[in-house]
C-alpha cells in the first residue's frame, strides 16, 4: 500500500512552531512508514518530515494576510497533489475540504480528516461526496456530521519527543492561538484569582490583533502574566514540562486540542473548560480536571496534587502515534476493499 498525505501548503511539515494539522501529518507519516507503509507527503518545500516529499510551493507562507490568497494557494497545491498522486499512490488522504471536488477526477479512494469546527456549508459540501471516507478527530465532532462513511480516530503524538518533568515550578501555562474562542483572557483571570504566574505562548493572527491589544496586552507585566511568543518543540518541552498545570479554557467545541496531549506527555495536568472533545481527552483526577467555570479552574489550579508520571502514562496508553497510525491503516484498508469509484472523464 502506498499512501499520499496531502497537507495544506502554508506551513511546513512538521511545523517549526504553530501548526496542529501539520504536526499531525508528520506524526502519521512517520508512524505509517515505521509500520512498512510507503508514504508520500505533499507539502511546501520547507518540510522536513523523514519520508518521501513532493512540493509545488517552495516556501511556507504563514500567517496568511489575505484569506482569499491563502485559499488560492491551497486549491492550486491540492489539485496538483491529487493529480500527481493519482499515478503514484493507492490512497489519497487530504486534510482540507478543497481536495474533495478534485477527487471527482481521480479513481483512487479518498480519505478526509476533519480538522476544523463544524460548519453547515462544509457539511453541505460533504453531502456531494458520500463515497469519501471521513475521519473525525473526536466523537464529539462526529456527532455533528451525517456522512455515510465516518470514522473516529483520536490524534496521537510521538511521546519520545516530550520530556517528563516530575518536579514542577510554580507557574501556569497557556499555549494556543491568542483568540477569544481559545479563552486566553480567562487564563489571565485564573492567574489573577490565584496569584500563580501565567506564561502564555501562541500565535497572534491578524484577525485577532485587536483582541490581543485590548484584552491581553494590558495585563502583560512580565511577572504575573508573561507572553513569550511562539513555541517550537523545545520551548513546549520547557514551558509545559515545568508548569504546575496547563490551562485550556476554550469557549467553543474544540474538535480535539492536540496541545492538551502534549502537556500531559510532559507529565503536566490540564485544566480545561468542557467544550467539544475535552471529555474524551482528559480523565478527571488522573490527567487533569474539567472545569465548568473560571472559579472551578482557579480552585483546581491552587489545589493540584496529581502525579506527573501517572499523567504521562495515561498519554502513553491512549494517545500514541502507533495507535493512531493503526487506526488510520484500518480506514485505508476499508476504503480499498470497496469497489473502485468511477473517474470523471
Amino acid at each position: 500500500m502506498k499512501v499520499a498525505l496531502i497537507a495544506p501548503p502554508m506551513i511546513a511539515v512538521p511545523p517549526a512552531d504553530y501548526g496542529g494539522t501539520e504536526l499531525f501529518v508528520a506524526h502519521l507519516a512517520t508512524s505509517l512508514q515505521e509500520m512498512g507503509i510507503e508514504v508520500v507527503v505533499y507539502a511546501n518545500g520547507e518540510s522536513t518530515v523523514p519520508v518521501a516529499r513532493r512540493s509545488l510551493y517552495e516556501h511556507a507562507e504563514w500567517p496568511i494576510k489575505n484569506p482569499e490568497h491563502g485559499w488560492i494557494r491551497d486549491v492550486n497545491h491540492t489539485s496538483w497533489a491529487i493529480h500527481d498522486a493519482e499515478s503514484r499512490c493507492d490512497i489519497l488522504h487530504v486534510q482540507s475540504a478543497p481536495g474533495l471536488p478534485f477527487g471527482r477526477f481521480s479513481g483512487r479512494p479518498m480519505v478526509l480528516t476533519l480538522h476544523g469546527p463544524h460548519d453547515p456549508k462544509l457539511s453541505e459540501l460533504y453531502s456531494f461526496f458520500p463515497d469519501i471516507h471521513y475521519v473525525c478527530i473526536s466523537h464529539a465532532q462526529c456527532r455533528e456530521e451525517a456522512m455515510p462513511r465516518m470514522h473516529t480516530v483520536h490524534h496521537g503524538i510521538d511521546i519520545d519527543q516530550y520530556r517528563l518533568v516530575e518536579h514542577k515550578q510554580e507557574y501556569l501555562s497557556f499555549i494556543g492561538r491568542i483568540a477569544p474562542l481559545k479563552g486566553t483572557h480567562i487564563a489571565i483571570d485564573v492567574a489573577k484569582r490565584t496569584g500563580i504566574p501565567l506564561k502564555i505562548a501562541g500565535d497572534i493572527q491578524p484577525l485577532h490583533r485587536d483582541y490581543f491589544e485590548k484584552k491581553i496586552k494590558p495585563h502583560l507585566d512580565g511577572k504575573l502574566v508573561e507572553y513569550i511568543g511562539l513555541a517550537d518543540l523545545a520551548t513546549k518541552n520547557e514551558l509545559l514540562g515545568n508548569s504546575r498545570a496547563m490551562l485550556f479554557p476554550i469557549q467553543w467545541n474544540e474538535p480535539f486540542g492536540l496541545v492538551m496531549v502534549e502537556a500531559m506527555a510532559c507529565g503536566t495536568p490540564v485544566l480545561a473548560m468542557p467544550g467539544g472533545s475535552v471529555p474524551e481527552i482528559i480523565s478527571p483526577g488522573i490527567s487533569g480536571y474539567i472545569c465548568r467555570s473560571v472559579v472551578a479552574m482557579a480552585k483546581h489550579a491552587r489545589d493540584l496534587s496529581l502525579n506527573a508520571a501517572a499523567v504521562r502514562k495515561y498519554v502513553e496508553e491512549n494517545f500514541s502515534t502507533a495507535r493512531m497510525a493503526k487506526a488510520y491503516l484500518e480506514v485505508y484498508r476499508t476504503a480499498l476493499r470497496e469497489k473502485p469509484k468511477e473517474k470523471v472523464a
